[in-house]
């Protein structure tokens, strides 16, 4: 482990005001590759280290270890007017201000972007994570990744008949929205390259909900049908679902017929690819219910681990369904170094890998207000400001 930084965005300082994930995981991703980024928690800490179990020696709940590390942190309470004279004292040194208050917060506190931070800061960017955006019939509202699953349309193409409108296992929502903070930073970034200024940028999780609808959303452009709950089928493509092996199921994704014949060939029934129910893959569509019962007949004494891999090998999108254990165990998630370990820290890897400015893992997740004398100080604090910033409260070391 190394604290020298790194990456294409050395040199970078991020303010990170947000809490729980799409924030934080956007502000993961930016220190990854480089960035300063100092953790800006409330005095009672961002409750997701409390979000357990698992915890670790420390008292924290593996929910906060994943989307914080390579982060500074320390603690101001905002809601006073002598924390947020030590915020706008970072913000002197800063590129970006992340946030994921409740909109018009900033604003009750006098820092709204448009009356002041623009004014006093024109460089930075001021990046926020919103629920439903500042405006519009549910602007301002409160949003949480299961909400806008459900309202975002995504729920309704995702379980079966039997099973009803289920969410999906992990906060697509949110992650997909921190990515897409991500982005806006780096649009923004060039953009004040060549001009100089900093702007606002939002992401709000229901505009990620929406704009994950594909392909349904066209296929209504298109169509008008509701789309259908199909559970693991795809409703455009067939094979395309999970299918019983003797073992463990395998899921088969297969886009054409030269792929579909070749499926056939490899699990030992040619003949499928010549029932004229199946020739194109509107016909494998249309006969999905038919077409599964022939391929899980030919597969039944097969080993689904073994035949995933065979699938594969021979060209045929397909792989086993294995459990969370198993995808970090295996041999090319270690070989793309989707797992990180630092000292007694172990997490995911960055996926995204620029040949020239790799990502680094400089800094394990941060204990509540641990770096807060030290970023202090970089800030011109002198020590006796500092002592008196801990014990007035202003700058706590231990949560409340």
């Amino acid at each position: 482990m190394t604290n020298q930084a790194t990456g294409a965005l050395a040199g970078l300082k991020v303010i990170d005001l947000s809490r729980v994930l799409g924030g934080p995981f956007a502000g993961q991703v930016l220190g990854d590759h480089g960035a300063d980024v100092i953790k800006v928690e409330p005095p009672a800490g961002d409750e997701t280290r409390g979000w357990g179990p698992p915890f670790n020696d420390k008292g924290t709940a593996g929910y906060f270890e994943g989307l914080n590390r390579n982060k500074r942190a320390i603690a101001l309470d905002l809601s006073r007017e002598e924390g947020r004279a030590v915020l706008l004292r970072m913000l002197e040194g800063a590129d970006v201000l992340l946030e994921n208050f409740k909109v018009g917060t900033l604003e009750k506190w006098g820092l709204g972007y448009d009356e002041v931070l623009s004014q006093r800061f024109p460089r930075l960017i001021h990046a926020r994570v919103s629920g439903f955006g500042a405006d519009g019939p549910m602007g301002a509202m409160p949003g949480y990744d299961a909400i806008l699953q459900a309202m975002g349309g995504i729920m309704s193409v995702n379980g079966t008949e039997e099973t009803g409108p289920t969410r999906v296992g992990l906060p697509v929502v949110d992650m997909v929205t921190g990515l897409n903070t991500v982005i806006g930073v780096m649009m923004a970034l060039t953009h004040r390259a060549a001009t100089g200024k900093g702007q606002f940028v939002e992401a709000a999780l229901f505009d990620s909900a929406v704009s994950l609808l594909h392909p349904h959303a066209p296929n209504v452009f298109l169509s008008g049908k509701e789309p259908r709950l199909t559970g693991n089928d795809h409703p455009n493509i067939s094979p395309y679902s999970s299918y019983a092996t003797a073992t463990r199921p395998v899921f088969l994704a297969v886009g054409n017929n030269r792929q579909f014949a070749r499926l056939c060939a490899e699990i030992g029934a040619p003949d499928i690819s010549d029932d004229p129910r199946f020739a194109t893959n509107a016909d494998r569509v249309i006969n999905r219910a038919a077409l599964r019962e022939v391929l899980e007949a030919a597969m039944a004494d097969l080993d689904g681990a073994a035949l995933g891999e065979q699938l594969i090998a021979a060209g045929v999108p397909a792989g086993p369904i294995l459990t969370v254990n198993e995808t970090l165990a295996h041999p090319h998630t270690l070989h793309r170094q989707m797992v990180v370990e630092m000292g007694g820290y172990r997490g995911l890897g960055a996926p995204v890998k620029p040949a020239g400015t790799p990502a680094s893992f400089r800094r394990p997740p941060p204990e509540f207000a641990q770096h807060t004398a030290q970023v202090l100080a970089e800030f011109g604090f002198d020590a006796d400001e500092i002592a008196t910033l801990q014990a007035e409260g202003i700058a706590p070391g231990e949560r409340a």
